[in-house]
């Protein structure tokens, strides 16, 4: 193996081992053209519709979208997909908000750490609205209502299904293999169930 692969690959074990260090259950590569891209996802933000359409610019119609997503993945060299386990009750009680916002942590210390490794167009992504789990006490996004700035830059990371990914065949992808029978949550039932999000690493 050539010494720039090896230093990749240490840096990226890095990178797993810091995010599951940070809260992540667990981390596993995948090719970025391995990630699974629909343009109806998106379109299912707004019809049938999100609550949070609209409300942050880290969400439809405020996005690049599908497309501008492809090409990001094809400048990129390796998706790193973050998947965080809880019981699925978590989910449909207060503490979903906490849980969401862990995930758009670990993934956005992800895309810190790679950029400060020389990864510099490294890009994270998480699921939820920005507006809804970091500014819900705040009447706008400061960046929608008037050119203001992000109060969250730090921690806030667009939406994947914005851009078109279908998360749960992403997941399946990259070997989590207990995605059909751990799916996403229903309400009511016990169990386990997760959040994920990735970090295309460029």
């Amino acid at each position: 193996m050539a010494l720039l692969e090896v230093e990749f690959e240490r840096h990226i074990a890095v990178l797993i081992r810091d995010a599951c260090l940070a809260g992540a259950t667990e981390v596993r590569k995948l090719p970025p053209r391995e990630i699974v891209v629909d343009a109806q996802m998106a379109s299912y933000c707004r019809e049938p519709g999100c609550p949070n359409y609209g409300m942050s610019p880290s969400c439809p119609p405020h996005v690049a979208g599908p497309e501008a997503f492809k090409a990001l993945l094809g400048r990129s060299s390796l998706a790193l997909v973050v998947r965080i386990e809880v019981p699925s009750a978590v989910l449909f009680s207060e503490e979903r908000r906490e849980v969401m916002r862990l995930l758009h942590e670990v993934v956005a210390g992800i895309e810190r750490s790679a950029v400060r490794l020389g990864y510099r167009e490294s890009k994270a992504f998480a699921g939820g609205s920005c507006k809804d789990l970091f500014c819900l006490n705040h009447a706008d996004c400061q960046v929608l209502a008037g050119g203001g700035h992000c109060r969250n830059p730090e921690f806030a990371r667009p939406s994947m299904s914005g851009f078109g990914v279908n998360v749960a065949k992403t997941l399946e992808m990259a070997g989590f293999g207990g995605v059909a029978k751990n799916g996403p949550a229903v309400r009511g039932e016990a169990g386990t169930s997760w959040v994920a999000g990735l970090v295309l690493i460029a």
